[in-house]
């Protein structure tokens, strides 16, 4: 077990570690040649220029600017100098609302540190039980600092108890405000919104297959009859997960066609894109590639709503409408999959991820016996020897559980995103949310009641052991408050070291410096090696749940715990604000979809926190004091339930007061618009929209000229149609192109002119391909 001396220790390891990686981001972010990977979202909006561009040879890789050098942490007030709806309109409300969660933690943490150290610090170590059982039990100071060390029967116990409900009170007022406000945040970012092609169109899936009829017929012929005055026609789905495979490969030598492409323009029967324009049209003109999925447009928002939010036939399993996720948003490969074997995959994997849970006991016991050498020098002198020396000892004790535990949990959140995407979810967002939530889980079982229940085995094995069956459940008991220790070495390591390394992105700066020397060709090449990607919502958020566990648990158990917490939301604050400002770049907006998860998670750990103390206080024969904590649970649970009625809904639908508004809005102001073209191809497969241009060029060399429009090819040359047409007009997909969103673009720009010095990758979607902007002058309420 972690002694003082040994948290003093590992303290100082991460304290070190946290202060090199900040040093070490201060001098690299103001290199010229590290631009790009510590300012990637400026690049991408082309709100900054290239500093390597102008100055002699060595000012395009070294500052030589020596008084920046004296400035180096002025990245820190940078920070917080944006406001929140400035950093809405820069990055979106996702993020926003994600760094809303930290300072929740913040004002929660914060009143019941200064109460609960002040008021039982001294209640626990005025009681001295632990001078007693020390011979039977491994004790350190710091279990002197818990519940643990108040005696049996005690009135003491009181306070704990009123502690409980005193921070109940005021973590349920906290999750209150905070669901109001963020709910309002979200009707009124949705309001402000121009118009975007989600807001007119819902995903149907499990279209039945009727006799003698396509699937486009039996969908055109369903909606035209059901929602005459809406509907206005559909975007089919195509099976091109073969041809993604294709243009995957194509991806790989695209710096090559470009190197070669005046030789191809030369002869033209070589070029390599010819079998992939082919295997296009094939795809689009078998009827068997057409999935029973589409994609429907309506000619106004109160259409859409009415028709994703209903039941659309007798029979509830065909025909299922919701609303489609925005176009970047899609995860297309999951489009193919089956509808009926969805619940049979869902089952697969939720087995799957229960036994992994238990597979991942084995390192967690593993790490625990390493956080408790004390147990074992019990039950294995042998290994005294070795363990007794002081160093390797503080830093077995202090350090080292923590940083293995980090090191087994480095690959879970990819494969728990694996096992999502064969459940076959088709939004990016979904995915991460369920990712999230089995990582929660996991963090849960494993992280947090894992470690209590292997370390309590490993800590006081000798207790075990030696003692009568009916000693045991007083020493597990006393016992689970002394773990506190050990979370303490994990926040060190993930919280505090682990955050300063997130700021430093070592990984991504080799890893584009080394793609820049090898790989790069083109400036395509660069803009692929410099993408930040986005937030890692599904372990970060999980991560922040622990946190809000840990804190919560121990608040009235081990209080001493808590300045390591708010350390952490402090410094994580500061440190993802930067990122949002300047590195990370969204790749959808689901509008703070994921805070219903994020307030359930957190009344789960006032309830887990209950149930717990409530448990522990009946081993302490508490009999006058253990019966007033039954009744909070469920207070607590029906609080939950009233948020939930109350806030919910506004996560999960979309009112039709709210679609008719705008409406009748858009209609005043542009009475002229042509909603079908504005829709047109905005859910046409990226894949097969990839390939225009190449087609184009084909098509220059032929007599038939090929033209594909929202649900069918058609060739010019009268040739019959095999799958039968929207009802818009067909068009040329190459001189088509869905008109973008109207944003209001923020005025406010904390960087260089506008300047952006290589072409960015090609994106297939309806939006720009700059971080979209949103025009957002919303203030919560005090």
């Amino acid at each position: 077990m972690a002694t003082l001396e040994d948290l003093g220790v590992s303290a100082a390891i991460n304290i070190l570690s946290a202060f090199a990686f900040l040093l070490a981001f201060a001098l690299l972010r103001i290199q010229p040649i590290n631009d790009r990977v510590y300012f990637p979202k400026w690049y991408i909006s082309g709100g900054r220029s290239n500093p390597r561009s102008s100055g002699n040879f060595v000012g395009k890789f070294v500052n030589l600017n020596f008084k920046t050098y004296l400035t180096f942490l002025n990245w820190m007030p940078q920070a917080l100098r944006m406001s929140e709806t400035e950093i809405i309109n820069h990055a979106g409300l996702d993020s926003a609302v994600f760094l809303r969660i930290y300072t929740l933690g913040l004002k929660m943490f914060i009143p019941m540190s200064i109460v609960a150290l002040l008021i039982l610090i001294p209640v626990n170590v005025s009681s001295g039980t632990l001078f007693f059982l020390r011979k039977e039990l491994v004790v350190s100071d710091i279990d002197k600092l818990s519940i643990s060390n108040v005696p049996p029967k005690s009135l003491r116990f009181f306070f704990h108890i009123g502690l409980e409900y005193m921070f109940t009170i005021w973590i349920c007022f906290l999750l209150y405000k905070e669901y109001d406000n963020i709910a309002l945040m979200r009707l009124h970012f949705l309001a402000s919104q121009r118009r975007r092609v989600e807001q007119f169109t819902v995903v149907v899936r499990n279209v039945p297959h009727i006799s003698g009829h396509s699937v486009s017929d039996s969908v055109d012929g369903f909606f035209q009859t059901n929602h005459p005055d809406h509907y206005i026609g559909h975007q089919a789905v195509y099976n091109a997960n073969r041809f993604a495979k294709f243009v995957r490969k194509r991806d790989r030598f695209q710096n090559w066609l470009d190197y070669y492409r005046l030789k191809f323009q030369r002869n033209p029967d070589t070029r390599p894109t010819m079998k992939m324009v082919l295997e296009r049209q094939k795809i689009i003109k078998d009827p068997k590639s057409i999935l029973p999925v589409a994609f429907l447009s309506f000619n106004s928002r109160w259409g859409a709503s009415v028709c994703a939010q209903t039941q659309q036939s007798k029979n509830p399993t065909l025909w299922l409408t919701d609303w489609a996720p925005e176009p970047r948003d899609i995860y297309w490969r999951n489009l193919a999959i089956p509808f009926v074997s969805l619940t049979i995959r869902k089952l697969i994997i939720t087995l799957s991820v229960f036994a992994l849970v238990f597979f991942y006991m084995i390192p967690i016991a593993f790490v625990q016996s390493l956080a408790n050498l004390d147990g074992l020098e019990r039950v294995a002198p042998f290994l005294r020897p070795v363990i007794e020396l002081k160093f390797i000892k503080s830093f077995l004790q202090g350090f080292l559980p923590g940083l293995a535990l980090k090191i087994f949990l480095y690959i879970l959140p990819t494969v728990l995103m694996i096992m999502s995407k064969i459940e076959g979810y088709i939004a990016l967002s979904t995915l991460e949310r369920k990712t999230s939530a089995k990582y929660y889980y996991f963090m849960l079982v494993n992280v947090f009641l894992g470690s209590i229940i292997t370390g309590t085995a490993f800590e006081q094995l000798h207790a075990f052991l030696h003692q009568s069956p009916t000693q045991i459940p007083r020493t597990i008991g006393v016992s689970i408050p002394m773990k506190a220790t050990f979370f303490m070495t994990y926040i060190m390591v993930d919280g505090w070291a682990g955050i300063a390394g997130e700021i430093l992105r070592l990984k991504p700066l080799v890893i584009y410096h080394l793609k820049n020397v090898f790989i790069v060709k083109t400036e395509r090449d660069r803009g692929k090696a410099m993408d930040p990607g986005s937030v890692d919502y599904p372990e970060t958020l999980p991560s922040l749940q622990l946190y809000f566990l840990l804190g919560i648990v121990y608040a009235v158990v081990t209080p001493i715990l808590l300045p390591f917490i708010l350390v952490f939301f402090a410094f994580a604050y500061l440190v993802y604000r930067h990122q949002i400002i300047n590195v990370y770049n969204q790749q959808y907006e689901s509008a703070a979809a994921f805070w219903p998860q994020v307030h359930s998670r957190i009344i789960a750990s006032l309830i887990i926190s209950q149930l717990l103390l409530l448990g522990l206080l009946s081993t302490k024969k508490a009999a006058r004091s253990t019966p007033l904590l039954v009744l909070l649970p469920i207070l607590t649970f029906a609080f939950h339930k009233y948020c939930k009625n109350r806030f919910e809904p506004a996560f999960r639908k979309y009112p039709v007061e709210e679609a008719m508004s705008k409406d009748i809005l858009e209609k005043t102001t542009e009475p002229d618009l042509n909603i079908k073209a504005y829709l047109a191809d905005s859910y046409l497969h990226p894949i097969l929209r990839s390939f225009e241009v190449e087609e184009e060029e084909l098509v220059e060399l032929e007599t038939v000229e090929v033209r594909v429009d929202k649900l069918q090819t058609h060739q010019v040359a009268s040739q019959t149609r095999s799958e039968s047409s929207s009802p818009s007009p067909p068009h040329d997909v190459h001189h088509h192109q869905p008109s973008p969103p109207h944003h209001h673009v923020h005025q406010h720009q904390p960087s260089p002119p506008h300047y952006n010095d290589y072409p960015l990758p090609p994106e297939y979607y309806y939006h720009h391909t700059s971080p979209p902007h949103y025009n957002y002058q919303y203030q919560d309420q005090p």
